[in-house]
């Protein structure tokens, strides 16, 4: 069926979201649809708010499910000239939907378009193009269903053939929710991943001090010292591992890899704690230190440590004061990351105590920079030991997953790569994982179509489920 708006001229176009949809070769087409389409889903980074799991908690309406917390759609509805009043302020659901059905037109060719319509057809199955023509409609329909129990948080991820996820946690996390899940019987694993930013971050001494009375009362430590913090940060370290976590996440602009003292660390922790000013050196060294604890930790427990580096985050200072962080208003960086991150990895190496480690870069500029320092520390003890992870954020496209694929493949193997993630808060974003199947199989399919690669399907095939399940499934242990 055509979808609104489409109309046969020329018999040779293809059709908008058909089934073969960025799959431009027979070789292509039977990749995916054979090989890539009927693997499950690992979904092994992203920010779903476990309670919501827990409660397994039903939707009102699209806008609920689709656009809170959404800050790509946010980015895209500003540039569009949409008063932020439909944004983030005090509209209505509805309305809301309205300007970003509106807005839908104007993004094509920024993947929100691509997402979009696949969202609304797998979920949906709603085929229409969006615009705000037809709005209400779609706003109508799938608001109905979203209110259905087969809509529900769980039903959302058995729709998608998801097997295994993992939320973002603050060590201060109860992981109550976590429990709830696994105590319930949830087939689909649920995990925690430890994400320690808030604990090493000296740039702000006052929310840092914050940070550790909270941690006194979680921990059951009096923090009177840097070893009390680090007994403390390490109690919770062990209970995320009590609760089935076996991932920590690191959001950071670059690699913190200071040479420092144990005695300058202490000293400047008592500098934190009694509310001092700390120099530039000397929150650079407290960074460090604390991010080679978490290392030294996270293989202990044989931990996947993640890193995602490069973004420059809460640009517009005006915005970040109404609207608080995470709200649309961070960028690409340009920051020097090869060094640091090289001493950093090599520090640990040296002690045999790097654990298996993703890093995610944001900058394309440093493409081969990462995915030639991957490769200085694998040893050979894992297939793929040190990843070099998937397009992120701004990079979480076509163009910049095939620049990073096709990196890899130059520099590294891409066979033994880990795959996509969703890095999303949504519960509707799980068709990212075909969008990059379909991209990784057309990659595949074109070269073979050229001769570049045999015509070996059933090898080519495995190695494509390989990259978008099983290498993450034994990676990860899942």
């Amino acid at each position: 069926m055509l979808l609104d708006s489409q109309v046969n001229v020329r018999s040779d176009k293809k059709l908008f979201l058909d089934e073969n949809f960025l799959l431009q070769s027979s070789t292509a087409q039977q990749l995916y649809h054979e090989f890539a389409k009927v693997m499950p889903i690992i979904d092994y980074h992203n920010h779903l708010p476990p309670d919501q799991i827990a409660q397994d908690k039903q939707f009102e309406n699209i806008t609920q499910a689709w656009l809170y917390g959404d800050h790509y759609k946010w980015r895209a509805m500003r540039t569009n000239g949409v008063d932020e009043a439909f944004i983030t302020g005090g509209k209505s659901d509805y309305e809301k939907f309205e300007k970003w059905a509106a807005t839908v037109p104007y993004t094509m060719r920024n993947p929100l378009y691509h997402w979009t319509h696949l969202e609304l057809q797998r979920y949906f199955d709603v085929n229409e193009v969006l615009s705000e023509k037809n709005a209400r409609e779609v706003y109508e329909t799938c608001s109905a269903k979203l209110r259905t129990p087969e809509y529900s948080t769980r039903n959302l991820l058995r729709k998608m053939n998801v097997v295994a996820v993992c939320t973002t946690d603050d060590p201060l996390d109860s992981l109550e929710h976590h429990q709830q899940i696994k105590k319930d019987g949830f087939e689909i694993k649920v995990l925690p991943a430890f994400r320690p930013d808030k604990a090493m971050n000296a740039d702000d001494p006052e929310a840092l001090n914050a940070y550790i009375q909270k941690l006194e009362v979680v921990a059951g430590v009096a923090i009177d010292n840097f070893d009390a913090y680090l007994t403390a940060l390490k109690k919770r370290h062990d209970y995320f591992a009590e609760n089935g976590c076996s991932v920590s996440d690191h959001g950071l602009e670059e690699i913190y890899a200071e040479d420092y003292t144990d005695e300058e660390i202490k000293q400047i922790f008592d500098k934190i704690r009694t509310r001092k000013a700390l120099s530039p050196d000397e929150t650079l060294k407290f960074k460090s230190a604390m991010l080679y604890y978490f290392a030294i930790w996270d293989h202990e427990k044989g931990w996947v440590q993640q890193y995602h580096l490069g973004a420059l985050r809460n640009n517009n200072s005006r915005m970040l004061r109404q609207l608080g962080p995470d709200t649309g208003w961070d960028s690409i960086g340009d920051f020097k990351q090869a060094r640091a991150l090289s001493k950093f990895m090599r520090r640990l190496d040296n002690s045999d105590q790097l654990t298996k480690t993703i890093i995610y870069n944001l900058n394309p500029a440093d493409n081969e920079l990462m995915a030639t320092m991957v490769g200085n520390f694998n040893d050979g003890s894992v297939a793929g030991k040190i990843q070099w992870g998937s397009g992120w954020w701004f990079l979480d496209q076509k163009d910049g997953m095939i620049k990073q694929m096709n990196t890899l493949s130059n520099m590294g193997l891409l066979s033994r790569f880990v795959g996509m993630l969703t890095d999303s808060r949504s519960f509707l974003s799980f068709p990212r994982h075909e969008y990059f199947r379909r991209i990784l199989c057309n990659m595949f399919g074109e070269d073979v179509e050229n001769g570049e690669l045999p015509n070996d399907i059933q090898w080519i095939g495995k190695m494509v489920q390989d990259i978008c399940f099983n290498n993450a499934k034994n990676y990860f242990n899942f």
